[in-house]
């Protein structure tokens, strides 16, 4: 399945495929002709050992270079998606993953996309998710300034509109709180993964588990404020009523099981997971939003309370895709 490393460097022009960098690995197709000579993705990260002026240097000029290329060139297809990267780059390299896969996998060629993964969001301005201020201070705003976050964003949109991309995706949950301030003024299509997943759930014509009630949706993450926000108001509008874990819940649950996880104690972490996914379920919802990176792959396949679960990347992943064969299709 993977058969090759691609190790560190700073930018890589790959075909059909994706360059994981830092030593991760790089799936390639067995058929050597569906790569032949089609640049149709780039994955562009910054280096994280270079200061932020030397990377604002070769992100323009890579820009550049991109904007002055032939129009029968790379990234001029219609259906290009500009996939921007969050604050955790395995998040990013999973999306792109299923983008690949998915697209594919019926013998089609993959979609044309471009990346932009700045793995310093999270080192300069986030804090460390196991800090009391992330997750124990409930008068806490988080994040305390998103203002040079939300700058950083913007400048990454824009690069991925100069390189030719015709819609953004963004698949980090953190980042969704910005999603109104980073898509502001973007003359593409920018989904919002709340926005995908409510219409998923809308379009599945769920019953009700409970006479007289709605149809009730479990949003379960690390961060009280996200959960309430986009992922209620999007659900909302679609007329699911939301429930969340009550404070108990995330202080003696949730958050020890994240604390488990940091520590590597994975039995642990599972256990209280199961634990707050019952928790939701018991108030009657009909399945339960997995509203964080880390949350994803702790239960097992065959838990049977996955299938209770829902990854949002994965409904956003499918809107993109969605997207973009519908504009293959106008324009084939």
């Amino acid at each position: 399945m993977f058969d090759r490393i691609m190790t560190t460097i700073s930018f890589h022009t790959v075909l059909n495929f994706p360059a994981f960098l830092n030593k991760t690995w790089c799936r390639t197709r067995s058929n050597p002709s569906s790569t032949a000579l089609q640049l149709s993705s780039i994955f562009i990260q910054t280096d994280e050992t270079r200061n932020p002026a030397d990377s604002k240097k070769i992100m323009g000029s890579v820009a550049a270079g991109v904007r002055c290329q032939a129009p029968n060139s790379l990234l001029t297809q219609e259906n290009t998606v500009g996939i921007l990267g969050g604050v955790s780059v395995f998040s990013t390299l999973i999306f792109l993953e299923k983008l690949v896969w998915w697209s594919s996998r019926r013998g089609e060629d993959c979609i044309p996309f471009v990346v932009c993964s700045d793995p310093t969001i999270n080192r300069e301005f986030l804090p460390p998710i196991s800090s009391p201020l992330f997750l124990k201070d409930k008068n806490a705003q988080f994040p305390l300034n998103h203002g040079p976050i939300v700058e950083k964003l913007r400048c990454k949109r824009a690069f991925l509109e100069q390189s030719g991309a015709r819609c953004i995706v963004m698949p980090c949950h953190l980042s969704h709180a910005w999603h109104s301030e980073v898509s502001e003024g973007c003359p593409l299509p920018f989904l919002h993964v709340g926005e995908c997943v409510a219409r998923e759930l809308k379009a599945a014509k769920l019953r009700p588990l409970e006479a007289g009630s709605n149809v009730r949706i479990g949003v379960l993450g690390i961060d009280e404020s996200l959960m309430a926000g986009f992922y209620r108001e999007k659900l909302e509008s679609q007329g699911l009523e939301v429930v969340l874990p009550d404070m108990a819940t995330m202080e003696h649950i949730v958050i020890p099981a994240i604390e488990a996880l940091r520590k590597k104690d994975m039995e642990g972490a599972r256990n209280l997971m199961r634990i707050a996914v019952n928790v939701l379920l018991v108030r009657a919802v009909n399945v339960v939003v997995l509203a964080s990176d880390e949350m994803q792959g702790l239960l097992s396949r065959d838990d049977p309370l996955s299938k209770k679960c829902i990854n949002p990347m994965d409904a956003l992943a499918r809107s993109t895709l969605h997207w973009a064969k519908s504009i293959q299709n106008l324009h084939p």
